[in-house]
């Protein structure tokens, strides 16, 4: 049960409680580059999802093999064959997508989200565990880029993956799929999951309460 508790953890706490965008902030430079349509924003989720997956499974299996010196440059050589893979799959299959995002795709090989999983999580637990890990944080990055990307994409152009959803009942801000409109919405996003995830503690027992947080007195509520 603990196994089965323990690659549960690991499939869901990136997609919100540890989302890479929303909650650790990582991986903005193409979160705001590439997501001023819903449709970019999927094929840059499902690519870095990609790559993540084959990365992680590579760089877990092979953590007791590469030295602790050249373990930065053995991982960003293990990604930068995925993320090959991946662009040529997309030249070849997706030239659409391909074409939109651009030099985008390269430089997954210096994604942080990436990078950040294999030395933090790869490199320390066996192969299912990193698989999981990586479907877990792919879908969190996915979802945030299909989140900005819809965000943008409806108000800049009155359209979702290309479709008029909006029948002219306002007209298109065309700042929002600007650079500028990328700070927008993510500043927006980020202070919306911000209230709604603070939560109140009320500490009815602080004389036998372990916490640290300062609280000193029945009753006392204190913002988390």
């Amino acid at each position: 049960m603990s196994v089965v508790k323990d690659g549960y953890k690991n499939l869901t706490k990136g997609i919100i409680k540890e989302n890479p965008v929303f909650r650790l902030v990582l991986g903005t430079c193409p979160t705001l580059a590439i997501t001023t349509s819903a449709e970019n924003g999927i094929g840059m989720g499902i690519a870095a999802t990609v790559v993540l997956i084959g990365s992680n499974a590579v760089i877990s299996l092979l953590r007791k093999v590469i030295p602790d010196k050249v373990r930065i440059p053995a991982y960003i050589t293990i990604i930068a064959g995925f993320v090959t893979i991946v662009q040529m799959l997309l030249k070849a299959y997706l030239p659409a997508i391909d074409k939109q995002l651009g030099i985008y795709i390269p430089l997954i090989v210096v994604n942080c989200i990436i990078l950040a999983r294999a030395e933090m999580f790869a490199s320390k637990n066996g192969v299912i565990m990193s698989i999981l890990d990586a479907i877990g944080m792919g879908i969190g990055f996915t979802l945030a880029l299909l989140t900005l990307g819809t965000i943008r994409e409806v108000l800049g152009n009155g359209t979702w993956f290309g479709m008029d959803i909006t029948g002219g009942i306002f007209e298109p801000v065309l700042i929002m799929i600007l650079p500028p409109g990328g700070f927008l919405a993510f500043g927006f996003v980020l202070s919306a999951i911000n209230k709604f995830t603070s939560l109140k503690v009320e500490h009815k027992d602080c004389a036998s309460c372990p916490m640290p947080c300062g609280a000193s007195g029945k009753g006392e509520e204190v913002k988390l």
